[in-house]
């Protein structure tokens, strides 16, 4: 009886200490995934967001892959759709989306999309922009917050969630991907270009990049952020997001275009869904009570265990 009082005792520490469940709420309203220095950074360039041949070039090139690959992972998941505009009725969260580089072509295939950025200065340009064009003045809504300061009021709302080259510009990774798992939908999709952790990744991301060719202004990148796909996926699969797919992204800056390559060591794009299934929790308070109640239960059926507890 003691063996198997025990066993329950135990087995009620253990369901405590692994009571985790993706669905829970894991941010809190104190975590700031936001970083001061890196808004400092783009906010001194926010007025250059829609200069095609400025330092956001290879954004603009960019568009030429992300938004294939944004729009083609997200018709498999759909039956029939609009010719001209295949995302209609989604609704997407374009997540640290500066001028709207990524948002207006998103909103010209037909989807709902919301755009947030922490900097205000780039919402003031993404609206402006925006305003030149009445379709996409309905379609696309612009709101200066992070990511933290809407999750909780928009819980489970989108189809897709866009963080494209943003996550290796975060203070809290772990923090900032849970977050986007509880704004998407069951089965909902998570969409994240970003630039890998290698010493490759080093010497042509910064070095090269920044200090050599100033394709992109230095301290733009910061390589301790730089993040692996292995990284990314630890997180993700605990949190109810199951990668799907892993793309090597090469940026040639002579063209100035950008090519897939099954190489990942600089850039790459990947896409990850949530899960449909979702675990049945119950408050932690009730486990313990529900566990204590039994050990009750088998204490006073047995004289034995009744004495020990009496002494």
């Amino acid at each position: 009886m003691w063996f198997k009082s025990y066993r329950t005792a135990f087995s009620c520490l253990n369901r405590m200490k692994s009571y985790r469940s993706p669905w829970t709420r894991l941010y809190s309203t104190s975590q700031n995934t936001v970083d001061s220095n890196e808004v400092k950074t783009f906010l001194a360039l926010a007025h250059k967001w829609w200069d095609e041949q400025g330092v956001y070039a290879p954004l603009h090139s960019m568009n030429d892959l992300r938004v294939p690959f944004i729009r083609d992972n997200l018709l498999k998941t759909v039956a029939n759709h609009q010719p001209g505009k295949p995302l209609s009725g989604m609704k997407i969260l374009d997540v640290g989306c500066g001028g709207g580089l990524l948002t207006e072509p998103l909103g010209r295939l037909g989807a709902s999309v919301v755009g947030i950025d922490p900097v205000d200065e780039n919402i003031k340009t993404a609206q402006c922009h925006k305003s030149f064009d009445p379709v996409l003045d309905q379609r696309i809504e612009y709101r200066a917050c992070s990511l933290e300061e809407i999750v909780e009021d928009t819980a489970e709302t989108f189809d897709a969630v866009v963080a494209s080259e943003v996550v290796e510009h975060v203070l809290d990774l772990e923090t900032f991907l849970q977050c986007c798992c509880q704004v998407l939908k069951p089965g909902g999709s998570l969409f994240i270009t970003t630039i890998n952790k290698t010493q490759l990744s080093y010497a042509l991301g910064i070095v090269f990049s920044e200090q050599i060719a100033g394709i992109v202004p230095k301290g733009t990148h910061t390589w301790e952020k730089f993040v692996s796909p292995e990284k990314l996926e630890s997180i993700l699969e605990p949190n109810g997001l199951s990668v799907q797919t892993v793309a090597g992204m090469l940026y040639n800056p002579f063209s100035g275009h950008w090519h897939w390559s099954e190489n990942t060591s600089l850039n790459y794009a990947a896409h990850a869904v949530k899960s449909t299934v979702q675990e049945h929790t119950v408050p932690a308070e009730f486990v313990l009570k529900e566990e204590t109640e039994e050990l009750q239960a088998n204490a006073y059926t047995s004289p034995g265990m009744h004495e020990e507890l009496k002494k």
